[in-house]
């Protein structure tokens, strides 16, 4: 068995000790021939992971085998009471559209980027309980399970109305360059009064800021803010706030995902 899993988990960065742990679970059930393909996002930011997901499994494949992705972020925010054994959300599997499997902790908006894509989402029958690291002590042995097409562990289907949808207007990643990826993607009717060349007032939080609509990033001068269809979204690019040379997060005063975007025509 070859190939490889990609594994979305809201730990520090590749050497924090968490990932640690959990690789070393892997490696005890996973043929070593199988690659595990880590990607940081922050501490319980499901909006975040949710926009991961999609990227990493939207993605058009130019081999065969699984296409597997092992998402891990739990905030334990569906019961905001006092939790008994560290229970948290439920580990659910997915399969989409383009057969890309995904067994994810269903918290907020982990799945939320993919809803419109899944085919199929089954609870599983994974403790939510026991430890409060669940991604080390409960989940390797599924994924080593569904990774050899063995379901076993499947338990009762769900419906969609189990993942809600993806905020439609709002910070939805932030990248190493300080561009901030939104949720609003082309052919979203938010877009719809809006031309390239067009400058507009874009408020987040507290800050407003002017950007020009681009068909690209790059194509306003230096220390200028742009409004683009960015490098995410495959067939219908979300859009992205970008200042060339420096860092839209940083303009905007450093906004939290989920945060809320508003964009409107600038005033002549």
């Amino acid at each position: 068995m070859s190939g490889f899993i990609n594994l979305v988990c809201d730990y520090k960065d590749p050497g924090d000790l968490a990932w640690s742990e959990i690789l070393s679970a892997l490696a005890d059930e996973i043929p070593s021939s199988v690659r595990l393909i880590q990607t940081c996002v922050d501490s319980f930011d499901t909006v975040g992971t949710g926009f991961t997901v999609a990227q990493l499994a939207r993605r058009a494949r130019k081999s065969q085998g699984s296409n597997l992705l092992f998402v891990n972020c739990a905030p334990r925010r569906d019961n905001r009471s006092a939790r008994s054994d560290n229970e948290g959300e439920g580990l659910v599997h997915v399969t989409l559209d383009n057969n890309a499997e995904i067994l994810a902790v269903n918290s907020g908006f982990s799945l939320s980027f993919v809803k419109p894509y899944i085919k199929k989402i089954t609870a599983t029958k994974a403790s939510a309980k026991g430890s409060q690291f669940r991604s080390r002590d409960n989940f390797p042995s599924v994924l080593a399970k569904c990774l050899a097409g063995d379901y076993g562990f499947l338990g009762d289907v769900l419906t969609l109305d189990a993942v809600p949808d993806a905020p439609p207007s709002a910070v939805a990643y932030l990248d190493s360059f300080g561009n901030i990826k939104t949720s609003i993607r082309t052919g979203s009717p938010l877009l719809s009064s809006l031309s390239a060349g067009n400058r507009v007032r874009v408020i987040i939080g507290n800050t407003v800021r002017y950007a020009t609509v681009t068909g690209g990033s790059f194509s306003v001068p230096e220390g200028e803010l742009a409004f683009a269809p960015g490098s995410s979204g495959y067939e219908a690019p979300y859009w992205e706030l970008f200042k060339r040379g420096g860092s839209a997060w940083s303009e905007f005063g450093g906004p939290k995902t989920g945060s809320n975007i508003e964009v409107e025509l600038a005033a002549d």
